[in-house]
């Protein structure tokens, strides 16, 4: 167990993305990503201007979603949510891709999707969700391909709204795809963390998830136990 608590809560965005979510809940979460001081939050489009309001004074990053669950807003939805979050004080942006194209094969068309929101983004990170239990080995390469060449800073697993979410063999296969410059964002379904210290090892830096109170409680335990142990 080589990190550090603190290391690996700067490895999490905390996800706040459940459709019944009140304004409370929202805030109560970004309380959460205060306290244990994460990389982010990841909240829904509306949420912005509160989570921005919550996290003012920490080092915790807000983030949200475009074109979120689905993929299938216009691209000019896609850049109009991105120019709205990143003015009301989004640092980060996760963009679902719009999958129905890539199954058809116009990977081009995904690319330019891609791109256009990049630009909007300007100097905010984009993170490009693929939707991996949609998609072929093969249409997974594709995407992530089309997102580093269109400048994405991330390539990113699931919503978490779909049947399946990350697995080893797709956040391998998504590693070996994309140059060291485009990280890997592991997302869907990680609720503990022995699955999240196997995936680092796989070369993914950033898990979204909405246990991180219990994950990073689990990794302060054990490494008290461990220093226990030792003495």
């Amino acid at each position: 167990m080589n990190f550090t608590v603190a290391q690996v809560a700067k490895m999490i965005d905390h996800s706040i993305l459940r459709p019944e979510f009140t304004t409370q809940d929202v805030r109560d979460g970004c309380a959460v990503a205060a306290k244990y001081d994460v990389a982010s939050v990841c909240v829904r489009p509306c949420d912005v201007p509160v989570a921005v309001e919550q996290l003012r004074g920490t080092k915790v990053l807000v983030g949200t979603v475009v074109g979120f669950p689905h993929g299938t807003s216009p691209t000019a939805v896609k850049v109009a949510e991105t120019e709205l979050a990143v003015a009301q004080g989004a640092a980060e942006i996760d963009m679902v891709i719009n999958i129905g194209w890539l199954r058809s094969g116009a990977v081009s068309a995904v690319e330019t999707e891609i791109k256009e929101v990049v630009v909007a983004a300007g100097s905010a990170h984009v993170k490009v969700i693929l939707e991996t239990a949609y998609l072929t080995d093969e249409q997974k390469l594709a995407a992530c391909w089309a997102a580093e060449r269109a400048g994405a800073a991330f390539v990113k697993t699931s919503t978490g709204f779909a049947p399946t979410g990350a697995t080893m063999d797709d956040l391998a296969l998504m590693r070996s795809a994309v140059s060291p410059k485009v990280q890997v964002k592991a997302s869907g379904g990680i609720r503990t963390l022995d699955a999240l210290l196997a995936m680092t090892s796989l070369g993914v830096t950033r898990f979204g998830m909405s246990v991180t109170a219990d994950v990073l409680d689990d990794l302060a335990r054990r490494q008290v136990a461990l220093s226990n142990r030792r003495a």
